[in-house]
């Protein structure tokens, strides 16, 4: 009898992204005054950022003694800020031009329209606004093709309305593209063991992978280089990133999964499982609040 193939919860999506920081305040400084973000709380070696009017976290800051000598290695490639609309993302835009912030490009991808910068560090991020789903290509196998044209930036902006320079609520972590080692043991990862469906592919060179219907909730890559070491613990950047599902029974069925995969490393508990992926790079699932 064929074993059937399990599948996340569809509703499952990315949640907060953890960073590993070399000087906590600088970071703050720019999450907040330049990209948008709002401090949620604070101590001395860590900070919580999102949407304060919902207590939204979208970024965990932690601040590392004695950091290692950036290399490459696996980890992160860019954090992706999904905003609800595209006035929202104009609003940022103008924002960020207005701050002079560093802007290294802006794209069409088909079913999004982004914008891309990099922090202080050098942690990638992206800032984007979905299109409406009648207007991905959405093949008859379920992948969706994603293109990158130049982004209509007079459009975005003419779409503003200025009302603020903050993220807006419903503002989420839309997805965590990572700089991996090894494309195939990653797809077998987020497919196989954590049950996302595989949307897109480019070439030998990228993988995108969901929950449900959506284009990439993780997006791979091996820009970077192939065989990458994973990160440590004295490593700056990607500390972990979070996938959220919506209920008990989902996150009880992805256990199930992990065990019949034979994934014996990893810490469970009534809400939450940790792991590391083939890479190294420690994913954190949990329940929706």
């Amino acid at each position: 009898m064929k074993t059937k193939v399990f599948s996340i919860n569809p509703s499952a999506h990315t949640g907060a992204v953890g960073l590993k920081t070399a000087n906590l305040d600088k970071q703050i400084e720019f999450y907040t005054e330049v990209i948008g973000l709002e401090v949620l709380a604070s101590d001395d070696g860590q900070a919580v950022l999102g949407i304060k009017e919902t207590e939204t976290e979208l970024l965990i800051l932690r601040k590392i003694t004695a950091p290692s000598i950036r290399q490459r290695k696996a980890g992160l490639y860019h954090t992706a800020f999904l905003l609800p609309t595209r006035k929202d993302l104009g609003n940022t835009l103008f924002a960020l031009l207005s701050k002079k912030a560093p802007i290294i490009g802006a794209s069409d991808h088909g079913y999004s329209e982004a914008v891309y910068l990099e922090d202080p560090e050098g942690n990638g991020i992206e800032i984007y606004r979905d299109k409406p789903q009648s207007e991905w290509d959405i093949q008859s196998d379920g992948r969706i093709a994603g293109i990158t044209i130049e982004m209509d930036a007079e459009g975005v902006l003419a779409s503003r309305d200025e009302a603020t320079d903050k993220f807006p609520v419903g503002t989420t972590v839309g997805h965590v593209h990572l700089s991996v080692a090894d494309l195939t043991k990653t797809e077998d990862f987020y497919r196989e063991v954590l049950g996302m469906g595989l949307k897109d592919r480019f070439g030998s060179q990228a993988r995108f992978f969901a929950a449900g219907n959506y284009h990439h909730h993780i997006g791979t890559n091996v820009w970077g280089g192939k065989d990458l070491s994973a990160p440590t613990e004295k490593d700056l950047g990607l500390d972990f990133f979070t996938i959220l599902v919506p209920d008990t029974e989902s996150l009880t069925a992805l256990k199930e999964n992990l065990e019949r995969q034979g994934v014996n490393d990893m810490k469970v508990k009534d809400k939450s499982i940790v792991l590391l992926d083939p890479n190294g790079l420690t994913v954190k699932i949990e329940i929706e609040k």
